[in-house]
């Protein structure tokens, strides 16, 4: 079958992390997932794909990280 999904139990489940509809691990433009400072990217939230767009992925969520990190940390416990 290949690549049918993150699987369910463990870390996705301890932590928490939502899924979306197909059950990737949900995130939003900056890779950020549910769960506050918890980013994904890939085949974890994107599905089955290409190593070019997991490449691509990983850069786009890398941004994303940094820019949360760069946040003032008063300014991180607000956003959660």
């Amino acid at each position: 079958m290949g690549f049918v999904g993150p699987e369910r139990g463990g870390v996705i489940e301890q932590a928490g992390l939502a899924l979306d509809a197909r059950g990737n691990v949900r995130t939003d433009a900056a890779g950020a997932t549910n769960v506050s400072g918890v980013f994904a990217a890939g085949d974890v939230s994107r599905g089955q794909s290409l190593v070019v767009w997991a490449i691509a992925d990983g850069r786009r969520v890398a941004a994303g990280v940094d820019a949360w990190l760069r946040q003032a940390p008063m300014a991180r416990a607000a956003n959660g």
